[in-house]
């Protein structure tokens, strides 16, 4: 009979073989040689005994450990699969509309594997420590800084300790809102913006510099801004800025009075749309002119210049300037830029370099002050000149290049004031335009100086 021991021998040897390559190859797949796969425990025997605004109760104003046997719901809304978060869940109280959020710091990484968004968790607050930073609360461990207490990351080991899933992962809706409402909102919670997009100046660049948090800037269609702040780590911090527009979901926080958003991967931005229309915010006119100029010869701080608008609708003066040329010089001596302010349909610009000391004579306070030897500052022999945001001249008083003393546009110890009949701008100076007060000025000038507040007519324009 033929022996067949060697030939089983030879098996049982080729299934070893085999099952240490399986073990390999199983072993090579993983990233992490240190990777177990967690077992979630489900925290049998433990309730809530706590909310957050009991949470919120326990606060009095510095950083507290936590003694008492209290146990905490939430829900995670943050994931560290893409390394924007690190070292840290985002924990909000309920999973739509939510009135609460917290920080809750900890050592553990790829904790989206045991606490994947959505996750319904127990927190056992017994020996965590609470704090609050800039309107966030904080939970977790401590460490002590020049003698300060501050809650720190939680050591790993500790972790099992005090979270537990409580089996329940379900989708969390993020709140939508708008750039505008997003002081009403409590921080670490999980929100959506719509129609928003990367500013035209940072598309072309990436999500974030390496190893260095960056902030790039999002938009909305009517130009409200907010932050979004990427870590240097990301995975996806190589990665050039969506061009589109569209929604964005992420973490809302917050650094000193900005706000911002942080997202938990690119799967959160949908920018698929086209970019938002450009808006308009530059206009010119022929209905806005210099109408009155002011150098009282009783009080050269009550100097000021007057703009009048003459057409059917109010104008917004973004990116007009007025500047001034000292005597004769060719070169601008000083300029005003008069974005943020609106002329009304019939109505006045006051600028003046002394709201004070204007207001305590005519009774009112300017529509701008500015410093002195600024445009409004003149002392009767500079030229004026009014620009629209596309660097057009639209009116002017004098002549560049002429200093004003003895000529028709002096207005030294007086006034300037435009003709009544005047209903547009005009870049070329036209004395015929003008009424003119000083004190040695040509002939066709009246040489009466003028005194204030009983001379002069600031914001009515007659």
């Amino acid at each position: 009979m033929k022996n067949i021991y060697p030939n089983i021998k030879r098996i049982q040897f080729l299934v070893k073989i085999l099952g240490v390559q399986i073990l390999i190859l199983s072993y090579s797949c993983v990233a992490n040689p240190d990777f177990e796969i967690p077992l979630l425990d489900c925290g049998e025997g433990t309730g809530a005994n706590l909310d957050f605004q009991g949470l919120d109760s326990l606060y009095q104003g510095e950083t507290l450990q936590i003694l008492d046997d209290f146990v905490l719901e939430g829900y995670v809304v943050s994931s560290d699969i893409a390394s924007n978060f690190f070292g840290v869940l985002i924990i909000q109280d309920k999973l739509e509309n939510p009135t609460q959020g917290l920080r809750f710091e900890m050592d553990q990484s790829q904790s989206h594997l045991q606490f994947p968004p959505g996750t319904k968790i127990l927190i056992k607050l017994n020996g965590l420590y609470l704090g609050k930073t800039k309107d966030e609360y904080k939970l977790g461990g401590t460490f002590s800084s020049f003698g300060n207490i501050s809650v720190g990351r939680l050591p790993s080991l500790k972790v099992k300790d005090h979270l537990f899933s409580a089996c329940a992962e379900e989708k969390a809706m993020p709140t939508s809102t708008t750039i505008s409402q997003l002081g009403q909102l409590p921080l670490n919670t999980l929100i959506k913006l719509e129609n928003m997009e990367f500013l035209n100046e940072e598309l072309g660049e990436t999500f974030a510099v390496k190893q260095e948090e960056t902030i790039r800037m999002l938009q909305d269609c009517d130009e409200n801004q907010v932050e979004l702040v990427t870590s240097g780590y990301a995975d996806f911090q190589a990665e050039p800025l969506p061009e589109g527009r569209g929604s964005i979901t992420g973490v809302l926080v917050k650094d000193g009075d900005d706000y911002q958003l942080m997202i938990r991967s690119l799967g959160d931005i949908d920018f698929t749309e086209e970019r938002c229309p450009e808006i308009i915010t530059e206009f010119t006119s022929n209905k806005v002119f210099i109408s009155e100029l002011a150098d009282p010869d009783n009080n050269s701080s009550a100097r000021f210049v007057e703009l009048y608008n003459a057409g059917d609708s109010p104008l917004d003066l973004n990116l007009w300037t007025l500047r001034r040329y000292t005597n004769d010089n060719m070169e601008i001596g000083s300029e005003v830029d008069l974005s943020g302010n609106i002329i009304e349909a019939n109505g006045t610009l006051v600028v003046s370099p002394n709201a004070e000391e204007f207001e305590m004579v005519y009774g009112f306070p300017p529509d701008l002050g500015i410093s002195t030897n600024s445009p409004a500052d003149s002392n009767g022999d500079d030229n004026l000149e009014l620009v629209d945001p596309f660097g057009k001249v639209i009116d002017a008083f004098g002549m560049v290049g002429e200093d004003g003393s003895g000529t028709n546009h002096e207005f030294e110890d007086g006034r300037a004031v435009r003709n009544p009949d005047i209903i547009e701008a005009n870049p070329v100076y036209t004395f015929m335009e003008w009424t003119v007060f000083n004190d040695t000025g040509d002939s066709g000038t009246t040489k009466q100086p003028q005194n204030a507040p009983e001379d002069f007519s600031p914001k009515e324009h007659k």
